[in-house]
């Protein structure tokens, strides 16, 4: 029966292939005839369509694109740094081909690019944790302190599988929660929740995770400061918003004004605007300053009175300079002012990436939300298990930074001279700027009391800005493409972080080795010499 079947079906195959090569033979004569070949409209129109295709316009072009990726501006990586970059390229390629040697990046908030060391001990715990095969290994006893052995044995068994490649619980790896709390409650005095805790790669996903679940349409807004980290401006064009500004007081160290922020929710209420949060930064990027425990206090009593959400960016709270200044977080605060869960809705930003550890690179953070319904948790736990997890690597990173070696561990000698060492440096390098900014004419800098920044005032010549308008540039950006020509000093202009209108300014990092700060120095003060000669009223 079977052998019958297969002998129908090859026979039937046979005579359908001996049918489709005549009929391909019959065409192939009739397509290479001189006959012409007539086709039917539809046809045509359909070649037609084909032909002219492949001149039709990109698929994408800045007039078809998301106008709100037009809109955003992220002035840190902007326009001055692309020039730097190309620069640093032709020297790479014909040195001597321009009057400087090397490219000095003071732009961005980059530690480890710039020279500073990882702290020893977290880099011995990734070690081990990112290879524990070694932890069994005689050798490396001799090689890893103990307490950091011990410490990479204590992550993995929280890791499910003690797999540091897998993915984790979209909040983070709960044991590493439970640190971080552990890390904040003893950094604040009050209890902290693990469950509160999102671990994200580095800060910003976290700010853009809050302004996806704040921001509606452009109708809503985010009162932030200005001058500002351009994250946020950035992040709130992305999601439709409307940046609602208060001004920074300059005058009184860049504070911080009820009236002002006063002042600017009631202007955006009458344009219809209905404000949802305040952003507050402290310590000040790009402006440096440490917020007194007093006007936080303010600052937490007219987030409750106006029913805001407190976004409180705390990345720098580690990078502390003067002695009558220090850091408290803003839950300390509203705690202490006996403030809980159903007073006001806060969110803490850390991250990493700066402080002492400046661990840009391994992208870790976390935010700690508090104040919010079990429905509204619910929705931005959605949120971030659409991005699955944050990098382990940073996980790993976010519960060493909160729960460093302590005293009477192996590490601790070792750990807290170096960071001591880099903190102290950076104080130092902060107030050797501070000062040869305000011996150059027509700049003053305020004191850096904390983060990583300084953000001096010039007072430029109307000849300067006449030029800067002549090339269609901000006179801020004008002043620092010449210094980036001239020394190769890269300064990122202050209009891309807002300021006060008819005010021009710079942001400056601390970040530089400290063997650097003399060459710095040297060439900007040699350059603005020359500069406000070349353009003197």
């Amino acid at each position: 029966m079977r052998k019958s079947v297969a002998g129908k079906l090859r026979k039937a195959l046979e005579l359908s292939f001996q049918h489709n090569r005549r009929f391909l033979s019959s065409s192939h004569s009739r397509f290479l005839s001189s006959t012409p070949v007539v086709f039917d409209s539809a046809t045509s129109t359909s070649m037609a369509d084909s032909s002219s295709s492949s001149h039709a316009s990109p698929p994408l072009s800045l007039q078809t694109i998301n106008p709100k990726v037009l809109k955003c501006e992220y002035a840190v990586r902007g326009e001055i740094v692309t020039l730097a970059q190309r620069l640093q390229q032709e020297l790479q390629e014909k040195p001597g081909s321009h009057p400087f040697d090397e490219i000095l990046y003071c732009n961005i908030g980059n530690p480890q690019s710039l020279g500073q060391q990882p702290i020893t001990f977290f880099r011995e715990v990734l070690a081990l944790c990112d290879h524990p095969a070694i932890l069994d290994k005689s050798e490396t006893q001799g090689l890893f302190s103990a307490d950091a052995i011990e410490r990479a044995w204590q992550i993995l068994d929280q890791i499910p599988g003690r797999a540091t490649g897998a993915y984790s619980h979209s909040q983070g790896i709960k044991g590493l929660r439970d640190t971080i709390a552990a890390g904040i409650e003893a950094r604040d005095g009050y209890p902290a929740n693990p469950n509160d805790i999102f671990l994200t790669d580095g800060a910003s996903p976290a700010v853009h995770m809050m302004m996806q679940l704040l921001i509606r349409s452009e109708k809503d807004g985010i009162l932030c400061p200005i001058p500002q980290y351009p994250l946020y401006s950035a992040s709130i064009a992305l999601h439709g918003g409307t940046l609602v500004p208060y001004y920074l007081d300059e005058a009184s160290g860049w504070g911080l004004e009820i009236l002002e922020l006063k002042k600017q929710l009631e202007e955006a209420k009458s344009k219809g605007i209905s404000v949802r949060a305040l952003v507050v930064i402290n310590p000040g990027n790009p402006t440096g300053q440490v917020v007194a425990e007093g006007n936080q206090r303010d600052i937490v009593e007219f987030c409750k009175q106006e029913g805001l959400v407190l976004l409180a960016d705390e990345v720098y709270q580690e990078n502390v300079y003067v002695p009558e200044k220090e850091f408290h977080s803003f839950k300390k605060v509203s705690r202490s002012m006996g403030y809980g869960e159903d007073d006001i809705a806060l969110v803490s930003f850390q991250s990493v990436s700066k402080g002492y550890y400046g661990e840009c690179g391994k992208r870790g953070g976390y935010m700690e939300v508090t104040g919010f319904s079990a429905d509204i948790r619910e929705q931005i736990y959605k949120v971030a298990s659409v991005n699955l997890c944050s990098n382990i690597s940073g996980q790993i990173l976010a519960s060493l930074v909160m729960s460093p070696p302590k005293v009477g561990d192996e590490s601790y000698e070792s750990y807290r001279a170096e960071r001591d060492g880099i903190l102290s440096s950076l104080a130092r390098r902060a107030k050797t700027l501070e000062d040869a900014f305000n011996n150059l004419e027509g700049i003053t800098c305020n004191k850096a009391e904390g983060a990583m920044y300084l953000f001096p005032r010039i007072n430029l010549p109307q000849k300067a800005i006449k030029a800067a308008e002549a090339v269609k540039e901000a006179p801020d950006a004008f002043y620092c493409h010449r210094l980036l020509n001239a020394t190769g000093i890269v300064f990122v202009p202050g209009s891309g972080f807002g300021q006060a209108p008819g005010t021009w300014h710079f942001r400056c990092t601390i970040l530089p080795q400290e063997d650097k700060i003399p060459a710095i120095v040297s060439r900007l003060t040699d350059f603005h010499k020359g500069f406000m000669d070349e353009f003197r009223d």
